[in-house]
């Protein structure tokens, strides 16, 4: 809703990356693609205190979804609720499926 897209998801990427305290991102329809997705994704894997991530109605795609599996997998937070509803694809879901069991703090997903 706030259509930053992946430029403006890359300017965010860079103040997260400071900023580890952040507990919740909302960026729903922001406009972005699997390019601001995987600029996110490199520092929310460092984030000691997201909580939930809020990326629906975004165009992610399988590359997107692929980031966002990496930091599930790596995911230092307690990253408890995640949505990702719509444009991820049969082979987007299939990545994040093989590393939901990774990530023990999962409580919610939301696709």
């Amino acid at each position: 809703r706030n259509g930053i897209g992946d430029e403006g998801a890359e300017r965010l990427a860079k103040v997260l990356g400071e900023c580890k305290a952040v507990a919740h991102v909302n960026l729903e329809e922001s406009e972005m693609s699997a390019k601001g997705v995987g600029k996110l994704a490199e520092v929310l894997t460092e984030s000691e205190e997201l909580a939930r991530l809020d990326l629906s109605a975004n165009k992610i795609g399988e590359k997107g979804a692929g980031k966002l599996a990496e930091v599930l997998r790596e995911c230092k937070a307690g990253l408890a609720h995640q949505n990702l509803m719509r444009h991820l694809g049969d082979k987007g879901m299939r990545k994040l499926a093989g590393v939901l069991g990774e990530c023990k703090a999962l409580a919610h997903l939301d696709l």
